[in-house]
C-alpha cells in the first residue's frame, strides 16, 4: 500500500531537501562535483551529538528491501527505538551504478533523513557502506554506521580455518571492501569476494525460492566451497532474505555471517554511551518510504517483518 507521506515530526524542516533540489535545478539525480560540494556545504550536517535528544528517531536506509534486514535486528535489539526508513527503489539496484549516481543519491537521502531530525543514520546498504560512506562519513557529526566493518569482525570472530567467502554487489567486490576490513583485523586470512548480481532483483521481486533462486545459489556459492571456506558473509543487506537456502546449499558447517546483528550491537553502544537510548513513551515504531512505485517493497517487506510495516509512503527526492 502505498500512500502521501504524512506530516513530519516536530521540529523537522519539512521542505530542506525540495529546496535545495529545487534551488539547484538538478532533474537528473546525477549531480555533478560541484553540485556535490554545494550539497555538503548547505545540508544540515553538522549536528553534534551534543545536540541530538533521545526520543529523536534513527534514520536507516538502502536501495530497497535488503535494509529491512538492519531494521529486524533494530526491531529485536532496541524495540524502544523509532526509526525512518528509506527506500531508494527508483535507482535500484546500487551494484550496477557508477559512483557519481552512489554519491548523489547518498547525499540526498542523508539530507532528507537530517531534516527529519534523527539521532544517528545506519547505511543498510553494502555497495554504499564500501563507495561513499568511507567519503562521506567525513562530512557528518551525527552517529553514521555502515555495515562492512561489522559483517568484517564478525566474519573474522567465526573463522575457524582462515578461509572467509563474501557474496556482494559488483560494486563493493570491485572496492574490495570486505577484504581490505578484514585483512585489517587479520592479516593471515584469506578472503574470496564474489559478486551476485542476481540476488538483488530475485529478492525485491518476492522470489525467495524455486529453481531460478537455487540456480544463482549455487552459480556463486560453488566456487566458494570449491576453495574451502568456513564462513560466507552476506556482503549485500538483500541477501539475508536467501540465507535458508544459502545455508541448505553450503551445508550447516558452513557459518554465515549477516552484518546487520552486528550493526545494531554497535549502534546501542554508541547510543548507550552517548546517554541516546530512547526512555520516552511515545509509542515505538516506523515511518517507511520509496522513492519509487514498487508494490514489492510492502508486500516482500512483510515476509521479513511482519505487520511492522503497516503503510509505504512516496517520496521522490529528485
Amino acid at each position: 500500500m502505498v500512500s502521501n507521506p504524512p506530516p513530519p515530526c516536530s521540529g523537522a524542516e519539512e521542505t530542506a531537501p525540495q529546496f535545495l533540489l529545487h534551488r539547484l535545478n538538478i532533474a537528473s539525480g546525477i549531480y555533478p562535483v560541484k553540485v556535490l560540494n554545494y550539497l555538503r556545504k548547505e545540508s544540515n550536517n553538522k549536528r553534534g551529538v551534543s545536540e541530538l535528544e533521545n526520543n529523536q528517531p534513527i534514520g536507516v536506509f538502502d536501495s530497497g528491501v535488503g535494509g529491512l534486514t538492519v531494521v529486524k535486528s533494530l526491531l529485536d535489539k532496541l524495540p524502544q527505538e523509532r526509526f525512518i526508513y528509506y527506500g531508494d527503489t527508483a535507482h535500484l539496484p546500487y551494484g550496477n551504478k557508477s559512483e557519481e549516481q552512489l554519491f548523489s543519491y547518498a547525499h540526498k537521502i542523508i539530507t532528507y533523513l537530517n531534516s527529519r531530525n534523527v539521532k544517528a543514520i545506519i547505511v543498510a546498504c553494502g555497495t554504499h557502506s564500501s563507495v561513499t560512506l568511507p567519503v562521506i562519513s567525513k562530512d557528518y557529526t551525527l552517529p553514521l554506521l555502515g555495515v562492512v566493518k561489522s559483517g568484517a569482525r564478525a566474519a573474522v570472530r567465526l573463522s575457524h580455518k582462515g578461509k572467509i567467502g563474501v557474496l556482494a554487489t559488483r560494486a563493493t567486490v570491485n572496492k574490495l571492501a570486505y577484504t581490505e576490513q578484514i585483512i585489517k583485523i587479520n592479516p593471515a586470512l584469506e578472503v574470496i569476494e564474489v559478486a551476485c548480481p542476481r540476488f538483488v532483483p530475485l529478492v525485491e521481486s518476492g522470489q525467495l525460492e524455486g529453481s531460478e533462486t537455487r540456480e544463482a545459489i549455487a552459480e556463486y556459492i560453488g566456487p566458494l566451497l570449491e576453495k574451502g571456506v568456513d564462513t560466507i558473509v552476506l556482503g549485500c543487506t538483500h541477501y539475508p532474505f536467501l540465507a535458508s537456502l544459502i545455508q541448505e546449499y553450503a551445508g550447516k558447517e558452513i557459518k554465515l555471517v549477516d552484518p546487520s546483528c552486528e550493526t545494531i550491537d554497535e549502534l546501542a553502544d554508541i547510543l548507550n554511551t552517548e546517554k541516546l537510548l530512547n526512555t520516552s513513551k511515545q509509542r515505538p515504531g516506523g515511518e517507511f518510504y520509496v522513492s519509487g512505485q514498487d508494490d514489492s517493497f510492502y508486500h516482500v517487506g512483510r515476509l521479513l517483518i511482519g505487520d511492522t510495516i503497516k503503510k509505504v509512503y512516496k517520496l521522490d527526492l529528485d
